[in-house]
């Protein structure tokens, strides 16, 4: 197929037609052809003549190079495929070396001095040989008899200076290999060095930087991937939404508060969410902290702790969310915009955290969601004291109040909106009047 407006032609006339008259067909015609067949001809060598004679095939070259890009591209092993693709070539230029070190033994006469190919009634002694040498010569090893020839010295001085280029060509890819592994892992796991010089330059103890360096390794061992939002930035939101979708929204489904919810409200959903890995003993909320955002549990467990840090009230696992009743305005909540508990991480917990304006935007789209929240507020805080029933009363009376004078007022504003419509029409008609006025006494004038 072919790419046309970027969609992927797999029409076969339309295809055939392209390839007839595309400027590589004429290249591929000339690489395919049996060339080798020139050797039955009367007076040309066969056995020496076929490789020469096979020269046409280096015409496809280009699209070597062009399968070697797009499998680099669509391979989910790059940095290995490239290793394997410069190992290949390595062994390549070591063959052909060894080719032409072997046509000019031959051309010199084989086993005429030390230097040259011995003579062997074997052919795979001979190529052996000339792998051997050549592997010498390339890898600068200089453990090679002493040429006795110009042809040979010339030979082993462009053969050094060919290993020379080859030297650094292998560094330079090497060093992009290893380039690419540390680049990719810094897109998505953040760098630990930053923090310890940090701890180390301040001198604060060696636990605090364990802790660190425990939490950097969980996240690489288990594959979190706290940057990945970040990953995802230059796709468009169409695409960005189908790839999180993709990641998250199992793991968003078992959320009992998102249970029937339908795909799409997810996939716009899981765009909000801010993945975030808390560590063993690390503490999610305090107990009155300004809320800011919610959490939703994707892993692990976390328990609801006492004031004295120790006796625990209740645990959480998978599934389960906290943090909105700071968030969602509850009628009768003493602690206001403030945490109403302490929520401990028990070991390495992972979590979807919320904002406050998209938990807004989320709730004001679905008003469902926004009562099972606001339920389940009143039930926690009924339970723990935190609801004013009279504050709640009297929030109820004023909100039904202000709707009452809302009302009024809307009625009010229908009735000058009337009146004003009314004086509108009358002080169009009255203009209208004057006019055809003005124009007949204009008429009588005239006469």
């Amino acid at each position: 197929g072919f790419l046309e407006d970027g969609i992927l032609v797999r029409d076969v006339s339309r295809t055939r037609r392209r390839y007839l008259g595309s400027r590589t067909f004429p290249w591929d015609v000339m690489a395919v052809l049996p060339t080798e067949l020139l050797c039955l001809l009367p007076g040309v060598p066969r056995v020496p003549g076929v490789p020469a004679a096979r020269a046409n095939r280096c015409l496809r070259l280009p699209r070597l190079f062009e399968a070697f890009d797009r499998c680099e591209t669509r391979t989910g092993w790059p940095n290995v495929f490239r290793v394997a693709k410069l190992m290949l070539y390595l062994l390549l230029g070591i063959h052909w070396h060894g080719c032409l070190y072997f046509a000019l033994s031959a051309h010199l006469g084989l086993g005429a001095d030390p230097w040259v190919c011995p003579s062997s009634a074997r052919p795979l002694r001979r190529y052996l040989h000339s792998f051997y040498f050549s592997t010498l010569v390339l890898a600068m090893v200089g453990d090679t008899p002493a040429p006795q020839r110009e042809e040979e010295l010339l030979f082993l001085t462009a053969g050094f200076l060919l290993a020379v280029l080859g030297f650094a060509t292998i560094t330079g890819s090497i060093s992009t290999v290893i380039v690419n592994l540390s680049s990719a892992s810094s897109a998505f796991y953040p760098d630990a060095g930053p923090v310890r010089r940090y701890l180390r330059a301040w001198g604060v103890g060696g636990r605090l930087a364990g802790r660190v360096a425990r939490w950097h390794q969980h996240l690489r061992a288990q594959r979190k991937l706290p940057a990945e939002w970040d990953a995802l930035q230059h796709l468009p939101r169409g695409l960005r939404a189908e790839v999180a979708a993709s990641v998250h929204l199992e793991a968003l489904r078992r959320v009992g508060l998102f249970r029937g919810w339908e795909r799409g409200v997810l996939r716009q959903l899981v765009l909000r969410l801010r993945p975030q890995v808390f560590g063993p003993g690390e503490f999610v909320c305090r107990r009155g902290d300004v809320g800011r955002e919610m959490y939703f549990i994707r892993e692990g467990r976390l328990v609801v702790v006492a004031e004295d840090g120790v006796s625990q009230l209740a645990v959480l696992g998978e599934g389960l969310y906290f943090g909105e009743i700071s968030l969602i305005n509850i009628k009768g909540n003493a602690a206001g915009n403030r945490r109403t508990a302490n929520i401990l991480s028990i070991g390495y917990s992972d979590l979807f955290c919320l904002g406050k304006e998209d938990l807004a935007e989320v709730l004001a789209e679905f008003p469902a969601a926004r009562a099972a929240m606001e339920a389940k507020g009143r039930e926690l805080l009924q339970r723990m004291g935190q609801l004013d029933t009279g504050a709640e009363a009297a929030a109820l009376a004023a909100e039904a109040e202000a709707q009452r004078r809302l009302q009024e007022l809307e009625v009010a504003l229908e009735g000058l909106q009337t009146r004003a419509a009314r004086l509108l029409a009358q002080l169009e008609a009255s203009a209208l009047r004057m006019a055809l006025r003005v124009q007949r006494l204009e008429g009588r004038r005239q006469r």
